[in-house]
């Protein structure tokens, strides 16, 4: 683990001596520390259990950011074959921010759209750090219609702050770009399924996960407005953040109790930046049943289960 969050410092300070005696081992191949290393490992261990067994939802928002937890590309290349990334929007250009293209997931041929945020100061740049601005959203809703048009079940990976609020994506119709993006999830006559893999922020979420099945990480949030956001907002004060986070119920569990998600899918001990591999794995089984879920369906009846979903919204855990 290169990068602790805020809460993880005391389980930094453990993993951290726990790493110097291995290292001071490797440089005096006399020195025997292998019960100390052991004992600071389990330490770690009980302590990573207890941090993690019930985060608070300002928490959860922190891990769901984790700069190393997978982001989209990692999971295209590790799960879909034969993946042939499409560029632009026909109308304006390109956006880096959205990923999409023609693959097979097990063997089946499907359309894969989803947010990328980048991995390192450059590509994090590049890809506007998830933000999609409108000819993003045009590119979605082109690789949705072409999946509708050849009958191939679409998935979205959804990982995003939000939709760009920047001059230049307002000029050229940020919202109008979005609403048909929801539109476009909505008309679909093929299966789609959407997995929030860290944050599913406001609009620029929904346009890709207004979906037949929508599955959320265990660690990830889902929510109309950033919790920094909201108390800017409601408080005049972005520092009320854990409030924010706690009064907008964004956690996975709390919209698997609403009815907003459709599953949670478990990620391994500490977050799934500490296993990113299992993680993949997990999430590629779950697409694999949620697809299978929706296998031999009419498009009629897809349609008219997602337009059922979503006008249901709030008649569910309304005591919660």
């Amino acid at each position: 683990m290169a990068h602790y969050l805020d809460f993880e410092k005391p389980l930094a300070e453990i993993e951290g001596k726990a790493e110097e005696l291995r290292a001071m081992a490797r440089q005096n191949e006399e020195m025997d520390v292998a019960d100390e290393a052991s004992a600071l490992d389990e330490k770690a261990a009980n302590l990573l259990e207890e941090l993690y067994d019930d985060l608070t939802p300002w928490r959860k928002c922190q891990v769901a950011r984790h700069p190393e937890r997978p982001h989209c590309n990692d999971y295209i290349e590790a799960l879909f074959q034969e993946f042939v990334p499409l560029a632009g929007d026909r109308g304006f250009g390109e956006d880096c921010a959205v990923i999409g293209g023609l693959a097979r997931l097990n063997d089946v041929p499907v359309m894969v759209i989803g947010h990328e945020k980048g991995s390192d100061t450059q590509s994090r740049i590049k890809r506007n750090f998830g933000m999609a601005r409108p000819e993003g959203y045009r590119k979605a809703i082109r690789l949705m219609e072409m999946a509708d048009r050849f009958r191939l079940p679409v998935v979205t990976l959804v990982d995003t702050p939000g939709a760009y609020p920047g001059k230049g994506a307002e000029e050229r119709g940020q919202s109008e770009a979005i609403a048909r993006s929801t539109e476009a999830c909505l008309n679909l006559r093929v299966p789609l399924v959407s997995i929030i893999i860290g944050e599913g922020g406001s609009g620029g979420a929904v346009a890709f996960a207004t979906a037949n099945r929508v599955a959320m990480l265990e660690h990830s949030v889902y929510s109309v407005i950033s919790p920094e956001g909201c108390a800017s907002i409601l408080w005049k004060d972005s520092e009320k953040m854990r409030e924010a986070a706690q009064a907008l119920r964004l956690t996975a569990q709390d919209l698997y109790k609403l009815g907003v998600c459709d599953r949670v899918i478990p990620e391994p001990m500490g977050g799934a930046q500490r296993d990113r591999e299992r993680t993949i794995t997990i999430v590629g089984q779950a697409i694999g049943q949620l697809l299978a879920e929706l296998d031999g369906k009419s498009g009629d009846e897809l349609r008219a289960m997602r337009r059922q979903k979503f006008l249901s919204l709030g008649s569910k855990g309304l005591a919660a």
